[in-house]
């Protein structure tokens, strides 16, 4: 579905800068957010059950690692700019390439851009607890909604993340070794300071006895939608195919290196939590990994690992605008887009118009939401073209048995069904239990249909009168 300009040659574009080191600090970076530290208490309280809720992280992390393993060897074998854009158009076919791109752009990235501000401004919460504080109430139709201080900060985060984005690559593949080091360091200090320092609290003793049945099975789902939100960002690296250095072998290492260090961080740090937290409290609490560590290093302790996850929360803000860019990048520079978010810039060589379409509609989006409102939002967009991704591998395997695939997924075709029966599975529960919110993205998503073909148009006459 490729279209360039004739004069696309002589226009600035994308430049290899980032190596296995950067590619796995980014896959690293944009999956550990906000998640490990606020989520593990919403799992908690789904499943009432602190056997269930590490349960739900192990079997979060066992999905998502079938998912690397598609996402490794769909990046290796076609590394262009957009990643799934480019998977799924030549797997399944244009339109579906296209309804990812404008899901990515529109929903997709500019809300994860807005929860994971509004994360680190959570995180600022706790050592400023100001910055809650409820400017005005309002109503729209039966939907209540506050306002307080912490939107406008957040926005204010979004602004100043993307403008670093906008610099350079190479500046960013740098900065994010930094916070990606960082982020990794805090999550051990609560790690060995759980294990070595804390008094251990019987929450597993306390917890409901786990009975198996359609209940549980459905808590275990509703536990899995913020887990998703945790692990989300193993699929992101594609995005950056253009950018990678040797992406061919680097992308699948760098996927399935930066995963299994997640996984087990967060697997264990959920341990830890559970381990010093009565359950009734890692239940109740906002800010369920600051509380842990402040059993066994004090209100000074927890306010300097709060700052550590805040720093936490900003390089996966920072990673997730620098591989979001891309996609209406790639879309627009085949003419299947807002043709301004094709702008390079000349001398960054960052698509600098992409960069500042992302940056506006997550400032909006920062403006009215909260934390769990955009993250329940991003996890049903994303996790359809989770299961479309899995459709795509399986097509592409049937229909270009010669492609060249420097990886392949383990445990084929096993591994992208079961990854697509949960993707399913998670999509349609959380379709039960938020029925607006999803119909809302739903909605966003098909949208993009009469733009995709009014853009087609364009492009079929442009062809014909060349």
């Amino acid at each position: 579905m490729t279209t360039h300009s004739p004069d696309a040659s002589n226009k600035p574009e994308l430049v290899r800068g980032l190596g296995l080191w950067s590619a796995t600090a980014i896959v690293i970076g944009d999956t550990i957010g906000t998640g490990v530290f606020l989520v593990g208490s919403d799992m908690a309280r789904a499943v009432g059950s602190a056997r269930l809720a590490l349960a739900a992280w192990i079997l979060a992390g066992v999905i998502v690692l079938f998912g690397a393993f598609c996402y490794a060897e769909l990046g290796a074998a076609l590394p262009k700019a957009g990643g799934p854009y480019a998977y799924l158009s030549r797997g399944i076919g244009p339109l579906w390439g296209f309804l990812f791109g404008w899901m990515s752009s529109l929903l997709d990235r500019p809300v994860a851009m807005a929860g994971l501000a509004a994360g680190f401004i959570r995180f600022v919460g706790f050592l400023f607890p100001v910055v809650a504080t409820p400017l005005f109430t309002g109503h729209l139709g039966r939907y209540e909604f506050t306002f307080t201080t912490a939107q406008p900060l957040a926005a204010l985060v979004v602004i100043l993340v993307t403008g670093v984005n906008y610099f350079s690559v190479r500046m960013s593949g740098a900065i994010q070794i930094l916070l990606t080091s960082l982020k990794i360091g805090a999550i051990l200090v609560i790690i060995f300071g759980g294990i070595f320092f804390a008094h251990r609290h019987a929450a597993v003793a306390e917890a409901h006895p786990v009975s198996l049945g359609i209940g549980t099975l459905g808590a275990l789902l509703t536990a899995l939608v913020p887990a998703m939100w945790a692990y989300n960002g193993f699929n992101d690296l594609g995005d950056l195919g253009e950018e990678i250095v040797q992406p061919q072998k680097n992308i699948p290492r760098a996927i399935l290196l930066g995963l299994g260090m997640v996984g087990a961080l967060y697997i264990t740090a959920n341990a830890v939590y559970l381990r010093v937290l009565p359950f009734a409290a890692a239940a109740g609490s906002t800010h369920i990994a600051s509380d842990a560590v402040q059993t066994f290093a004090g209100t000074r302790g927890a306010e300097w690992l709060t700052i550590a996850m805040a720093v936490s929360a900003m390089g996966a803000l920072h990673v997730v605008v620098l591989t979001g860019a891309r996609i209406p990048y790639a879309m627009a520079r085949d003419g299947v887009f807002f043709q301004f978010a094709r702008r390079m810039h000349p001398a960054f060589r960052t698509p600098s118009g992409a960069l500042l379409f992302l940056g506006s509609a997550a400032t909006l989006l920062a403006l009215t939401g909260t934390f769990e409102e955009l993250y329940s939002l991003f996890v049903f967009a994303v996790w359809i073209f989770f299961a479309l991704m899995a459709i795509a591998l399986i097509l592409l395997r049937l229909k270009e048995p010669g492609l060249p695939r420097p990886y392949r997924v383990w445990g084929y075709p096993w591994t992208p069904l079961i990854f697509l029966s949960a993707a399913v599975a998670l999509t349609v529960n959380l379709w039960m239990i938020r029925p607006v919110r999803s119909s809302l993205g739903l909605v966003v998503i098909l949208s993009g249909i009469p733009f995709y073909y009014r853009w087609k148009k364009r492009i079929a006459v442009g062809e014909s009168g060349a």
